[in-house]
């Protein structure tokens, strides 16, 4: 799938709230953000980041009770301030009822991507930061004598996330069909952790995103490796490099052909494999990440020697006899002959 690029996106309304949980009532903006050629970037970036990004996960309205569901289906940009003063007003209830909820920002803002309408929710939480203070103090010296400048430095409790950080809880909404995708995180809900946005305020139910799918596979791997493999080097360095190969092929990755792939050869474990899938509902599923970092663990090799030495070899090369040999010796210990080195730069 392409990377969306900020300028993919136009923006057409926005605006902010205040939910600041210590002031025990939101303070409601009644005016629309001047997005300006500064602040602009700053929310694109955000919602490009998101929308390219493996966090995000599909969410399915309970269209009985939710009551954002019913805001959504009368939505009018037109009514944009009201609507979103609704909306932020909604979610403070929700984080005053639970102090374990960060406080934060709420930018609302209606977008276009490819002549489609969205709607993108971005919570941005509070931050600790320190900025400078400059200011002058009299001198008791006389009365004639110049000031003196004083510097300080104060902690900022309110700070907004960088246009270079992920916000960890956000929200987009392609309003031709109410459908969503948001990335979340899990705060203490009456004594256990809960998902509060999915759960209490958008009142929806869950997909796992591209890369909670992922992980599973990959410790799903890790387990039957140690389990099974665990003294076989040669059948750990190869489902990396299987999985590597598949994704550079396909763009993709289907369990069950990744099943087929790692464990043909053995139906038990094969059989184990399918049914650890199975638990989470992925079985069928065809796993398509979109950033590099979800599928970073697969584009090296990293071995550690009984002797504390450290190898890093990338996956495509690994199992190349004409650049890396694993040799095992009659006493049993391996050798690892790194071949046709032009170079070598000492970090």
């Amino acid at each position: 799938m392409p990377q969306i690029i900020k300028d993919d996106i136009i923006l057409r309304k926005s605006i902010v709230h205040i939910l600041d949980s210590g002031l025990g009532l939101p303070v409601l903006s009644d005016e629309l953000l001047d997005t300006g050629i500064d602040l602009s970037e700053f929310i694109r970036t955000h919602i490009a980041r998101l929308l390219n990004g493996d966090d995000l996960k599909k969410c399915y309205f309970q269209e009985e009770t939710s009551p954002v569901y019913e805001l959504l289906k009368s939505y009018d940009e037109e009514q944009f301030i009201p609507f979103s003063k609704t909306l932020a007003s909604h979610l403070y209830t929700i984080m005053n009822e639970n102090p374990a909820i960060p406080s934060a920002d709420l930018v609302l803002s209606s977008f276009q991507k490819e002549g489609k309408p969205y709607l993108a929710l971005l919570k941005m939480n509070y931050r600790d930061t320190y900025v400078h203070l400059t200011g002058k103090l009299k001198t008791e010296e006389t009365q004639d004598a110049p000031d003196k400048n004083y510097n300080r430095i104060m902690k900022q409790t309110a700070t907004l996330p960088s246009s270079g950080s992920r916000l960890s809880e956000a929200v987009i909404i392609d309003l031709s069909d109410l459908s969503i995708r948001l990335v979340e995180k899990k705060y203490d809900i009456n004594g256990r952790k809960e998902a509060y946005l999915s759960s209490l305020f958008l009142e929806c139910g869950t997909d796992l995103s591209q890369k909670a799918r992922m992980n599973i596979v990959s410790r799903a791997i890790d387990q039957i490796n140690e389990k099974y493999f665990d003294q076989d080097l040669g059948k750990k360095l190869e489902t990396k490099s299987v999985i590597q190969k598949e994704m550079e092929e396909e763009g993709s990755l289907k369990v069950e052909k990744a099943a087929e792939l790692l464990y043909s050869e053995i139906p038990e474990i094969k059989e184990e494999f399918m049914e650890k899938m199975e638990k989470y509902r992925i079985d069928k599923e065809e796993i398509r990440p979109q950033d590099p970092a979800t599928t970073k663990k697969y584009s090296k090799q990293y071995l550690t020697t009984d002797k504390g030495i450290e190898i890093n070899i990338p996956t495509e090369l690994y199992d190349d006899i004409q650049n890396v040999e694993f040799i095992t010796n009659p006493d049993g210990t391996i050798s690892i002959l790194i071949k046709n080195i032009n170079h070598i730069q000492a970090k």
